[in-house]
């Protein structure tokens, strides 16, 4: 199945959701080399301040050429930045660009972006409509359910913004108020894409082949956006578009450990020694909680001071676990 956005033709429906910590170029590198991703996303941006970064040291817009096609998601709270970020966005060859309407965090709270911009129609169509014609490349949001699991409700806010011209709809399977632990709620998506003109890519609670087929099934979804499911398991992807589309073998080959390692040479390749060990803590809260005694590898590495003796305590860890 060929997922068509504009200009774009999007084969497998495969995305890499965008998250803060996690989805930078170094994650976005690895997962085109294990093959089956067919749509990336970058990190969350702020729109107000993207005009100003400078692409070869901020670690949201660190990338290579590998990296393609990639939609670049924005926060904005006010309609007046969405030029300059959109052109600071042509300028880095994005193949798109998502407007975040889904995330709660507190910080987007106090700024009214985010989840948050929805309850300010006003000027969220303002965004809208100056995002749309600021650029022709293709435009999309990412939103939850909403407040309360009214598939109505739903179905209207999708329409609006279709509406106004967003060409790719991705609803995370949750409440405003839901946790990650929470199941997503699949089945109030149930029936809605086929109600719609634009695709709709179904995001939350896929951590295995079965679960990214249920969701399909479940959704009626064109694809599927997966997020910290990809990174406990970063062979996710790969796996479901083998499994569900019928896409070749992965273009690189790695055992657990050869991967962890290769991520590691990755971070060092793309950013500055300051910004590599976080990254690496991060990665591997998610990679190490799908193996066995991963708590431990978990711990050793949080506790590392520098990214070399990280390293040197997830070879032990690796070694020990042959």
């Amino acid at each position: 199945m060929v997922l068509k956005i504009r200009d774009l033709a999007i084969h497998p429906p495969l995305a890499l959701a965008p998250m803060v910590g996690l989805s930078h170029s170094a994650l976005r590198t690895l997962l085109v080399q294990l093959g089956g991703v067919g749509l990336l996303f970058s990190e969350m941006l702020s729109a107000k301040r993207l005009p100003s970064e400078n692409e070869t040291i901020s670690p949201g817009l660190i990338r290579v050429p590998l990296e393609s096609p990639l939609f670049y998601q924005i926060y904005a709270s006010e309609s007046s930045t969405i030029e300059a970020a959109v052109d600071k966005l042509v300028e880095l060859d994005a193949q798109g660009v998502d407007l975040n309407l889904g995330c709660p965090a507190p910080q987007l709270k106090k700024i009214g972006a985010g989840r948050f911009l929805l309850d300010r129609p006003g000027e969220l169509v303002n965004v809208l409509r100056r995002l749309r014609k600021a650029v022709r490349l293709p435009v999309s949001v990412k939103i939850r359910i909403g407040d309360q699991p009214d598939r109505t409700r739903l179905l209207q806010t999708c329409r609006f913004l279709e509406d106004e011209g967003v060409d790719l709809i991705t609803i995370h399977a949750r409440l405003a108020g839901d946790k990650f632990c929470r199941r997503p709620r699949w089945e109030l998506l149930d029936g809605l894409p086929d109600r719609l003109n634009v695709p709709v890519l179904a995001n939350g609670g896929i951590f295995s082949v079965e679960d990214a087929r249920r969701c399909l099934e479940c959704t009626g979804a064109a694809g599927l956006m997966i997020g910290r499911g990809v990174v406990r398991w970063p062979w996710l992807i790969s796996d479901i578009a083998r499994e569900l589309y019928c896409c070749q073998s992965p273009l690189a080959q790695y055992s657990r450990e050869g991967l962890y390692f290769a991520f590691i040479d990755l971070l060092k390749q793309r950013f500055p020694q300051e910004r590599r060990l976080g990254r690496l803590k991060q990665f591997t809260h998610y990679f190490a909680s799908a193996h066995d005694f991963g708590h431990l590898l978990a711990s050793r590495v949080q506790s590392s001071s520098s990214l070399e003796q990280a390293a040197e305590r997830a070879g032990e860890f690796f070694r020990q676990a042959a």
